[in-house]
């Protein structure tokens, strides 16, 4: 999912000063892979939802969420200090870090038997509840070498009521490559989606 060229990086990575791990502009030979995000668990093969009788009660609706300007990119943003934002080198998402994790929530929640679970751009109106919120971090933090997920969440219904929530993930201990920030970004992404996934859920 995540393999790059490993020959040089693994054995200097540890040594690499931060200035050679991160880069301000976006220019260069195309990446040797992209990364994306996976769910740990798929909902079986097979398996489907339906919902019936009036207003489609149970649909749920996952929406796009918002990102600030460091994440509406395909690059993977590094905080170098409380003032700096630079971004990983040779570490591209295969599409923003929105819409992957909107997919990675809709099959958390279709995974833990969510029922009917809308999670692309199509039909949203039949959906009775409404997950939306802002994608606040899917970030490498150079301070303390730790990738963190954190989502602000919304839940709403027709009926007019309105949750939310702050979550967040984070795991330490990770190099400044790709080879490392990806899987430990997918393992902290999946956390996150699966701690909001519950969260909805103990709402219905």
């Amino acid at each position: 999912m995540i393999a790059i060229n490993r020959s040089v990086l693994t054995v200097l990575a540890a040594t690499l000063a931060l200035s050679g791990c991160v880069s301000i502009g976006a220019g260069g030979e195309p990446p040797v892979s992209l990364l994306t995000l996976t769910p740990t668990t798929n909902a079986p093969i097979g398996s489907g939802a339906a919902t019936g009788g009036e207003g489609n009660a149970g649909a749920i609706a996952v929406l796009t969420p918002e990102t600030p300007a460091k994440l509406d990119v395909i690059r993977v943003p590094v905080t170098v200090s409380d003032t700096e934002i630079a971004y990983l080198q040779e570490a591209f998402w295969i599409e923003k870090p929105s819409r992957l994790f909107r997919r990675l929530l809709g099959e958390t929640l279709r995974t833990k038997g969510a029922g009917l679970v809308l999670d692309s751009d199509d039909t949203p109106t039949l959906a009775s509840q409404f997950v939306r919120g802002t994608l606040l971090d899917m970030t490498y933090e150079a301070q303390t070498s730790s990738v963190v997920v954190r989502f602000d969440a919304i839940r709403s219904d027709t009926e007019g009521v309105v949750t939310s929530r702050r979550f967040e993930a984070r795991e330490s201990g990770v190099l400044p490559e790709a080879a490392s920030v990806g899987p430990a970004m997918n393992r902290a992404a999946n956390e996150v989606a699966g701690d909001v996934a519950d969260w909805v859920l103990s709402e219905n």
